[in-house]
């Protein structure tokens, strides 16, 4: 079994322009590259899980997020990362395309596109983590049995605790996040 490390798109890897789908606008968010590059290193699969209402809303159609992953795959590609999978959900209950104004069980906080993507690619929950910007980030990767870490970046303005919602630790970045991973669990820490 693989091991991964799910990352949240806005506001965690990327900086958060909302609803944005023009590839000109997304910007990595500061100080991932070294981490993402040491996760990937020691044998972590990199996979994009993203909450993506604007589809439902009818903001923008689910083929303008196409162009979105290119992107982020050309700007991970130029550091020699690879993006190992890209999954979203684009369903809202209040969306205003009939279709996908649903309650899903791949909206984050529930754990749908985790566990999907751990069918599809073979991976062990329990030794993968997710992080993100928001504690319906830290909830879908705790709900699916992985281990999780916030990036206290102040987009999480709620703070509604309970079990589910707890992170194991915060941070301020991915690259601080992969050193807690790799050095909690003992793995090498070259480069950083």
């Amino acid at each position: 079994m693989k091991k991964a490390v799910f990352l949240d798109k806005d506001g965690t890897l990327v900086i958060d322009v909302p609803y944005n789908v023009d590839p000109d606008k997304i910007v990595l968010s500061d100080h991932c590259l070294k981490g993402l590059k040491r996760l990937q290193e020691n044998g972590y699969l990199l996979i994009l899980i993203t909450n993506q209402s604007g589809i439902a809303r009818g903001y923008f159609k689910e083929e303008d997020l196409i162009g979105v992953e290119q992107k982020i795959r050309d700007m991970l590609g130029h550091e020699e990362i690879a993006l190992d999978g890209f999954y979203y959900c684009p369903h809202h209950p209040e969306g205003i395309v009939t279709s996908l104004a649903i309650n899903c069980d791949c909206r984050k906080p529930e754990a749908g596109m985790l566990l999907k993507a751990a069918k599809e690619m073979g991976i062990d929950l329990n030794s993968s983590w997710m992080i993100g910007d928001i504690l319906n980030d830290i909830e879908a990767g705790n709900r699916a049995g992985c281990k999780s870490i916030l990036i206290d970046n102040g987009n999480e303005t709620e703070w509604l605790l309970n079990e589910k919602r707890q992170p194991l630790i915060k941070v301020k970045d991915i690259d601080e996040a992969a050193i807690y991973i790799l050095e909690k669990y003992g793995e090498q820490l070259a480069g950083m």
